[in-house]
């Protein structure tokens, strides 16, 4: 089951979103669920311990915004796909900041949820991606999508992970190299730094910022690489839709 959360204010934008989810689950035979809140604090008092999958955030609501709501999402939840709703194009790129799967605009229509959900539902039906590491205590299991960056000092290999958590490997960078930058969301930014560009926040000047806050370098001989990348992540990730 896909648990979908949706916030807005306005009530017949909830009854448009809750018709066309409705439409997906007959149409698709579906196995999804879904809640809808009319403020933000609802939706965060009931968010945490329901494990929602997706969220459909308005952007501009009374008291909270939904660009506030996504941050304190992203304070607990750094896997969930969020998508913000709004008449406004003028947040996209903010949104990208919290990791935003999507930027719709209203009113919302079948046509452009329904990819998103399909693509929901791949992702959680499809094996999940990554690679195993040898560590000091055992073998660990780091799936890509939580994997931030990967640094390297002397033979020691740090795997830093979403939640701001290190897995330590004794080997050379070598050895898992060609296998990350096989994925097309790694890019090397540093001789010692291979990163996820999923998991970067900004990219300014000689460093990125990782959405958990990290800084991570970004060498001069790599700079014009790494933006072009990051550049053309944003774009395949959903588009501006400018």
């Amino acid at each position: 089951m896909v648990l979908i959360a949706v916030c807005d204010d306005n009530k017949d934008e909830l009854l448009r979103i809750s018709s066309i989810l409705d439409a997906y689950r007959l149409e698709r035979k579906a196995s999804i669920s879904y809640h809808t809140f009319q403020s933000v604090s609802e939706l965060l008092s009931a968010a945490k311990g329901r494990g929602y999958a997706l969220y459909l955030l308005d952007v501009i609501m009374p008291a909270v915004s939904g660009m506030e709501a996504a941050r304190e999402i992203r304070s607990f939840d750094q896997d969930a796909e969020l998508v913000f709703l709004t008449s406004s194009p003028e947040f996209a790129v903010e949104s990208y900041r919290y990791k935003a799967r999507d930027y719709i605009l209203k009113p919302v229509k079948q046509e452009q949820l329904f990819p998103v959900l399909d693509s929901l539902r791949a992702k959680k039906e499809n094996p999940r991606r990554g690679l195993s590491v040898k560590t000091k205590t055992g073998i660990a299991r780091i799936l890509y999508e939580r994997l931030a960056y990967v640094e390297v000092m002397g033979r020691q290999v740090y795997f830093h992970l979403s939640d701001s958590s290190v897995r330590e490997a004794v080997a050379p960078l070598l050895e898992f190299e060609s296998e990350l930058l096989s994925q097309p969301e790694f890019v090397r930014t540093h001789r010692s730094f291979v990163v996820n560009l999923m998991q970067v926040a900004e990219l300014r000047g000689k460093e990125l910022t990782t959405l958990s806050g990290e800084k991570v370098p970004v060498s001069r001989q790599n700079y014009s690489r790494v933006r072009e990348a990051f550049v053309e992540h944003l774009f395949a990730e959903g588009g501006l839709g400018l």
